[in-house]
């Protein structure tokens, strides 16, 4: 199935299967092969994969026959992989373990990059959130210490390191400033600012050119992630100014799930929802 220029909108791995052991995310180990079939059936082109740190090294992407696997199914069902997000980084930061167990946990992270590299993944999203979040200078010394050691090596490998992060936008403005454009970028949550109270006019001024991928996902102002349309993100009113911004990236579903069991047709309602949006933005 062809995609056009409304498919900019993807999903989240996982979203179309059944929760593993009620997690509103994580690596469908089970069903991660149907995601690629589920996908092509609704027109959707675009999947973001996930890495847990719970048996990272046994995940696909991280073996040879596993991306393999993984580039034939993409190729089959013409469903494409730009993005992964690293839920592994947040559940182990090295930016905040000690240092006897920092150096493992690095490797791990160049690991998922060489992986990402070569089944063709641009964007890695670390996020900077919840478990992963900056909370001492030093953890912000030690992330940037890392990435900027680095750098060159995912410049090489083609692959771009994505915050997300629960900072106001005049820090995060400070911190992405610290890195090069194009090797590190902004994968801007719109759930996330919803539930922080903050305003996207402010983030999109303060950081909008680098922003590079976008998640698309509702929440309520200092609560949980609600069905798109029902919380506090002014999701129309973001995606528009986005587009205005010059903003020509991925719209990924990250979104409630469903009690009625029908991921698929959930993902379904919201991709349309998504792309309706969209279509808005570029006429008005």
């Amino acid at each position: 199935m062809v995609c056009n220029l409304n498919k900019r909108v993807g999903f989240i791995q996982g979203r179309l299967s059944p929760l593993v052991s009620g997690q509103i995310q994580a690596f469908p180990k089970d069903y991660w092969c149907e995601e690629f079939s589920l996908a092509e059936g609704q027109g959707i082109c675009l999947m973001e994969w996930t890495l847990d740190h719970d048996a990272l090294h046994e995940n696909p992407l991280l073996t040879t026959d596993g991306r393999t696997e993984i580039q034939r199914l993409s190729d089959i069902h013409q469903v494409s992989i730009p993005s992964l997000t690293g839920d592994c980084f947040m559940q182990f930061p090295f930016w905040k373990a000690p240092k006897a167990q920092r150096e493992s946990l690095e490797h791990d992270f160049l690991a998922v990059i060489d992986a990402c590299s070569i089944v063709g993944i641009e964007f890695v999203v670390v996020p900077l959130v919840d478990n992963g979040s900056l909370e001492a200078a030093k953890e912000e010394n030690v992330l940037v210490e890392f990435m900027e050691r680095h750098a060159e090596v995912f410049r090489a490998r083609k692959v771009s390191i994505l915050f997300e992060s629960d900072f106001v936008p005049s820090e995060l403005k400070r911190l992405i400033e610290t890195f090069p454009a194009g090797v590190f970028g902004i994968n801007y949550d719109t759930g996330n600012s919803a539930s922080l109270g903050y305003q996207f006019q402010d983030e999109i001024e303060a950081y909008g050119d680098r922003i590079l991928n976008v998640h698309l996902k509702d929440r309520l102002l200092g609560g949980t992630t609600v069905p798109l349309g029902t919380g506090n993100a002014k999701l129309p009113e973001t995606i528009s100014a986005l587009e205005r911004q010059g903003y020509q990236g991925n719209y990924i579903l990250q979104t409630a799930r469903v009690l009625d069991n029908d991921h698929v047709g959930a993902i379904h309602r919201y991709c349309e929802m998504a792309k309706d949006w969209i279509g808005q933005a570029r006429w008005n």
